[in-house]
């Protein structure tokens, strides 16, 4: 069985690119979609799920080892669990560190060759299967890089506009001008008899497809808003 784990932070972010790519890839992945803020993968409900489901020789394919986890300690520890346990981990962006590699890697061990120069070829093998450890717990450590660096620029940013006295984020108070309000308030405007047109209040809230509520709000705010500007 093949699974494509895809995870977003937030419920704004497109989770769709990662389905494509893990489609493109593996057109008969079933798609699992998670939206979880965090590094580490306990509380994410749907990837515990999948863990518990596989099975050996199951595949789970990622678009990045980022989406596996940000931790870098975990993540290694993750993926050695489910290496040591048959399930075959693919990584669409750093393919160096798919099990299938790491597997070709621990196989291609030097000869022995029964004489004296064996336990020269016995480092070498250790060396090779440390070296390919190395390659992921470098992927990892990487992805957990990113996080931290984000986090410093955020911090630092918020910083700097604290010290400019600029404000962050939206100003309280300040009303959201979303193109649904902006286009129901002109309808208003125009056919309202209130503001110059022939429309009564019930025609007008039809048209402009708006409840009885928010038609009231947007009234009163464009009066408001004329009012300022007389």
């Amino acid at each position: 069985m093949i699974y494509g784990y895809c995870r977003v932070s937030t419920q704004s972010q497109n989770i769709e690119r990662q389905v494509r790519n893990i489609l493109a890839a593996f057109p008969d992945a079933t798609i699992v979609r998670e939206v979880y803020t965090g590094t580490t993968f306990q509380g994410r409900d749907k990837l515990e799920k999948l863990l518990k489901k596989v099975r050996r020789d199951d595949t789970i394919v990622f678009d990045s080892v980022s989406r596996m986890s940000r931790s870098a300690e975990e993540g290694f520890a993750l993926y050695e669990s489910l290496y040591s346990k048959g399930i075959h981990l693919v990584f669409l962006k750093e393919p160096h560190i798919n099990t299938d590699t790491y597997r070709k890697a621990l196989a291609a061990k030097v000869g022995l060759t029964g004489d004296k120069v064996d336990f020269i070829l016995e480092g070498v093998n250790r060396y090779l299967m440390e070296l390919a450890k190395e390659q992921i717990r470098l992927a990892f450590e990487q992805s957990q890089k990113e996080v931290d660096d984000m986090r410093q620029r955020t911090k630092e940013g918020m910083e700097t506009a604290r010290l400019n006295n600029k404000q962050i984020g939206q100003k309280r108070g300040a009303k959201l001008r979303v193109k649904k309000a902006e286009t129901a308030k002109k309808a208003i405007l125009k056919h309202s008899k209130d503001f110059g047109g022939s429309l009564s209040d019930k025609d007008t809230m039809t048209f402009a497809k708006v409840s009885p509520n928010t038609y009231y709000k947007y009234k009163a705010e464009l009066k408001q808003e004329m009012l300022a500007s007389l």
